[in-house]
């Protein structure tokens, strides 16, 4: 498998312009949460930053307690393992991924901020059809050449000490079957696969590899975001 299938998306063929695009709730259109919604993100991240701390302590052979301030975290000691690393490997890949035009960031400049990248709103109206919307993707986003073997290898081959998956970015598409993501996730959508679990076993058992996951806590347009980001962040959960 070349690399650029691992940069790159899997997606392959004529650009959909023309089909009836999908829609996801508040990745097409505004609406309100309810509570129960606010409820399960909040059990969703809890849960996956529960399980990479879990992962971390795995490896740790010393407890600390730390208070949520600067000078406590800036305490934690740098593990020696990472010091001495010196090459690991970052994964972004999602939705993304399909339209592979400018970065993980597609979306935010697309709808979000179009100053600053004036090309990228550009190029969604000279290649799509007028209501295609950034959910539209997430069909193409099918993986179908992903195997997590055989990156696990490349990955050991390389060099590389450590992996780094992206599990959910700030366009909210978990790559793990989320039970609150409102179909927005690998399984539900795309891949129609754990993403993040296929990957871990296959690190876990193929190689001695540090494997961990970057989770972003915000989303762009999600509403929830929206909310707190309109009173400065001051939202209590």
């Amino acid at each position: 498998m070349s690399s650029t299938k691992i940069v790159h998306s899997d997606w392959s063929g004529d650009r959909p312009t023309k089909y009836a695009p999908i829609r996801y709730n508040y990745l097409s259109e505004p609406h309100v949460q309810t509570s129960s919604a606010m409820h399960g993100i909040t059990d969703d991240t809890v849960c996956v930053l529960l399980w990479i701390l879990s992962f971390c302590s795995v490896h740790s052979k010393n407890t600390f307690n730390y208070t949520p301030d600067w000078d406590s975290l800036d305490k934690r000691p740098l593990p020696q393992w990472y010091d001495e690393a010196k090459v690991g490997i970052f994964i972004h890949w999602s939705v993304f991924s399909v339209p592979s035009f400018e970065s993980e960031w597609f979306w935010w400049l697309w709808k979000g901020d179009t100053v600053r990248r004036p090309n990228v709103p550009a190029y969604m109206r000279e290649q799509f059809a007028p209501n295609f919307a950034y959910a539209d993707f997430a069909r193409e986003f099918r993986a179908e050449f992903f195997d997590p073997d055989q990156w696990a290898e490349l990955f050991a081959d390389a060099g590389a000490k450590y992996v780094v998956l992206t599990a959910k970015h700030h366009e909210g598409f978990c790559n793990w079957p989320s039970s609150t993501s409102w179909q927005w996730n690998s399984v539900d959508v795309g891949p129609k696969r754990d993403l993040v679990g296929d990957l871990t076993k296959s690190i876990s058992n193929r190689t001695s590899l540090r494997f961990g996951l970057y989770h972003s806590l915000f989303e762009w347009f999600n509403p929830l975001y929206l909310r707190d980001k309109s009173t400065n962040f001051t939202t209590k959960v």
